[in-house]
C-alpha cells in the first residue's frame, strides 16, 4: 500500500491534552491507508486491544439506566446556546419544542398538539396541549413560549444558530440589537395560541425542533444566571431532568414526573467519550448500550465482531477541512487553497482511513439531500484521476511561491478524538509526499476547539464539518455567510450570499434549487473550504435496547427506547 516517506529535518507531531505523545520524524514511513502499515502499528495496536477485550454480559433483570457514549463534553446545557451535537443529544431528552421528532426522525406533535399555515404562506399558528407542566410542577403557557423566543434572539444570548430563523419577521434585526425583542414576528394571542409571522417561505414546523426553539424556564435563569443550568437549577419541560452533571465524565437524567408519558426507561446517563477507541472498549465491557460512533476498523471485521449490534446508515453531514481566510497563509491565496485541497486523495481516506461506509466529498452538500442536485468541485473523479489532480497541485503550489526550498509551514487543528487525529496524520502525510508541506499536528479538548476555531486568531487549517439540523441544503450553506456564528474560515464573499438572498425569495422550488446549487458552486469555486467525505452514522447499540430506528439526522430520543423489563 501506498506510503509517505519524510524528507530529511521534516516532522509532523500530534498531541494530546498532556502533552506530545507520537512525533513523525525525518525519513519515517506514514503510510496513506494505515490498515496493516508499520508507521500506524501504534494506533492500531490501541484498537486491536479493544478487540480482544471480553465483553462483559448484561443483566437481563430489570436493568434501571440507559448508557449512551456521547462524544465531548457538553459545552452547554442552554438550550438557546447550544452548539453541537454533545448538547442537542442531552436537550432533546430534557426539552421539547412545539413541534417534535420520533424514533424515525418523523414528525409529531410536541408540547403544540396541531398547527396550520394561512392562506398568505407566512403565518404559522400552533394551538398548545392542554395541561403543559415545567418538570417543578408550574403551569407552562403561550406568554412563556413567547418569551423564550425573544431571549433566544437577544444579543446577549448570541445563538449560534439563529440565522436559521432568518426567514422569522424582525430575527437578524433583533439579534443584532437594532429592534426590541417584542418586534420579534412570535406573538400569544392568548395562553394557548402561539403564532408565528414570516418573511418568506420556509420549513418552520422542521426549524421548531431545533433547541434555540425549546422554552426555557425565565424565573430559573433570572434566579441563577449563567448557572441555571446546573443540576437542582435547571427546569425543563421535557421526558426527562437533570439530576447529575459530573463535568468531562457524565451528564444524568431521570424521567419527568409532569411529562404527559412516563419514558419507558426511568434514567439515561449520558457519557463522555471523546476517544472512539475507548469507547469502543468500555462497551465492549458492558459499560454501554449505545456508542456515540464507532472507531475506525476494517468494516468486515467489525461487522463479524458485532454482527447486527454495528448500526451504519446514510447520515446528512460532511466532514471538512477550513482555512482561516483572515490571515496569512490563506488569505488571498486562492491557487494555494487549492493545491492542497488537489492534493488529498478522498478514496484512500475513505476506504482505508474512515473506512466505514463515508463516501467521498467533492461539494459542501451531501447527495442524499431531497430534491437537490449537489454542486461539486470542478475536477471530481469524473472529470480527473487522482495522478492529475497531484500534477495540478504542484504547478498550483509552485505558482502560490512554495517550493521544496521553501516549504509552506501549517498547522491542523481537532478537536481530541481517534478518527480525526488518524485523518489529519493522513492528510498530513499525503501534503508532505505530494507537494512537500510541513504540517504540525495540535488536538483540544473540544470546549477549547470550538473558542479557538471560533475567534480565527491562531488557527490555520482546522477540522470542520456540518451535521444538518433540517434535510435542506440551505442548512449547510448559510453557515459561510458573512458574520454567520458558525463561519469559521471567515469567508465573506458578495456573490454567495446575492445567490442565497434570490433562493429565499424564489417563486418556487425548482428555481430555489437552483440558486442553491448556483450559490454551492461559488463558493467551492474560491475553495475557501476542503471537502472530504460525507458522513455515515455508526453506532453500537445493544440487543436488549429497543426502538433504536436509523434516519437520517441521527437522532434518537430516550424516550422513545427501551431496554429490557424496565419497571413502568
Amino acid at each position: 500500500m501506498p506510503q509517505h516517506r519524510f524528507a530529511a529535518g521534516a516532522q509532523i507531531q500530534r498531541e494530546d491534552d498532556v502533552g506530545p505523545i507520537e512525533t513523525v520524524a525525518a525519513g519515517e514511513r506514514v503510510p496513506a491507508c494505515p490498515g496493516g502499515a508499520a508507521g500506524w502499528r501504534r494506533p492500531l495496536a490501541a484498537l486491536l486491544l479493544a478487540g480482544l477485550l471480553t465483553p462483559t454480559a448484561w443483566s437481563q433483570a430489570a436493568p434501571q439506566t440507559l448508557e449512551r457514549g456521547n462524544g465531548p463534553e457538553p459545552s452547554t446545557l442552554d438550550a438557546h446556546r447550544c452548539p453541537e451535537v454533545a448538547c442537542a443529544n442531552i436537550l432533546r431528552d430534557l426539552y421539547e419544542g412545539l413541534v417534535a421528532e420520533d424514533a424515525g426522525g418523523r414528525l409529531i406533535p410536541g408540547i403544540a398538539d396541531r398547527w396550520e399555515l394561512g392562506a398568505d404562506g407566512r403565518t404559522w399558528t400552533f394551538r398548545l396541549r392542554e395541561g403543559l407542566r415545567w418538570s417543578n410542577g408550574e403551569a407552562l403557557d403561550a406568554m412563556q413560549v413567547v418569551a423564550s423566543f425573544r431571549r433566544a434572539f437577544a444579543p446577549a444570548t448570541a445563538a449560534p444558530f439563529a440565522a436559521h430563523f432568518d426567514a422569522l419577521a424582525n430575527a437578524p434585526a433583533v439579534q443584532r440589537g437594532e429592534l426590541p425583542a417584542e418586534a420579534l414576528g412570535v406573538a400569544a394571542p392568548d395562553a394557548r395560541t402561539v403564532v408565528f409571522t414570516l418573511t418568506r417561505s420556509a420549513d418552520l414546523p422542521r426549524l421548531l425542533t431545533l433547541p434555540i426553539a425549546y422554552p426555557l424556564h425565565l424565573p430559573s435563569l433570572a434566579a441563577h444566571g449563567n448557572r441555571h443550568t446546573r443540576p437542582g437549577n435547571l427546569v425543563s419541560n421535557g421526558a426527562y431532568t437533570l439530576v447529575d452533571w459530573l463535568p468531562q465524565s457524565q451528564v444524568t437524567l431521570e424521567r419527568n414526573p409532569h411529562f404527559r408519558e412516563a419514558a419507558p426507561i426511568p434514567r439515561v446517563r449520558f457519557h463522555v467519550t471523546e476517544d472512539a477507541a475507548s469507547e469502543l472498549k468500555r462497551y465492549e465491557a458492558g459499560g454501554l448500550h449505545i456508542t456515540e460512533t464507532v472507531p475506525p476498523q476494517p468494516l468486515a471485521s467489525l461487522q463479524a465482531r458485532f454482527g447486527g449490534q454495528l448500526r451504519i446508515a446514510p447520515y446528512l453531514g460532511t466532514f471538512w477541512f477550513g482555512y482561516n481566510l483572515t490571515k496569512p497563509p490563506f488569505r488571498d491565496a486562492k491557487a494555494l487553497r487549492e493545491a492542497l485541497s488537489l492534493a488529498i486523495d478522498r478514496d484512500i481516506l475513505t476506504r482505508h482511513v474512515t473506512g466505514l461506509g463515508e463516501v467521498p466529498a467533492y461539494g459542501v452538500v451531501p447527495p442524499a439531500i431531497a430534491g437537490y442536485a449537489a454542486a461539486t468541485l470542478p475536477w471530481d473523479p469524473s472529470r480527473r484521476d487522482q495522478a492529475a489532480r497531484e500534477a495540478r497541485a504542484r504547478q498550483l503550489y509552485a505558482q502560490a511561491g512554495y517550493s521544496e526550498a521553501n516549504p509552506l509551514e501549517v498547522e491542523i487543528r481537532y478537536n481530541t478524538s481517534t478518527p480525526h487525529r488518524r485523518l489529519a496524520l493522513a492528510v498530513a502525510a499525503m501534503w508532505r509526499e505530494v507537494l512537500g508541506v510541513r504540517v504540525r499536528l495540535r488536538n483540544e479538548e473540544w470546549k477549547v476547539f470550538v473558542g479557538t476555531r471560533r475567534a480565527r486568531a491562531i488557527t490555520q487549517v482546522f477540522r470542520g464539518g456540518w451535521i444538518a439540523d433540517i434535510d435542506d441544503p440551505r442548512n449547510f450553506l448559510a453557515s459561510f455567510r458573512r458574520g454567520d456564528g458558525s463561519n469559521w474560515s471567515g469567508v465573506d464573499l458578495p456573490e454567495f450570499e446575492a445567490l442565497l438572498a434570490r433562493a429565499d425569495a424564489a417563486p418556487t422550488l425548482e428555481e430555489r434549487a437552483r440558486l442553491l446549487r448556483a450559490a454551492e458552486a461559488r463558493l467551492l469555486a474560491e475553495h475557501a473550504l476542503i471537502p472530504v467525505y460525507h458522513y455515515t452514522s455508526k453506532h453500537l447499540v445493544r440487543p436488549e435496547v429497543g426502538g433504536f430506528e436509523a434516519n437520517p439526522l441521527d437522532r434518537h430520543p430516550s424516550r422513545f427506547l427501551t431496554l429490557g423489563d424496565v419497571p413502568r
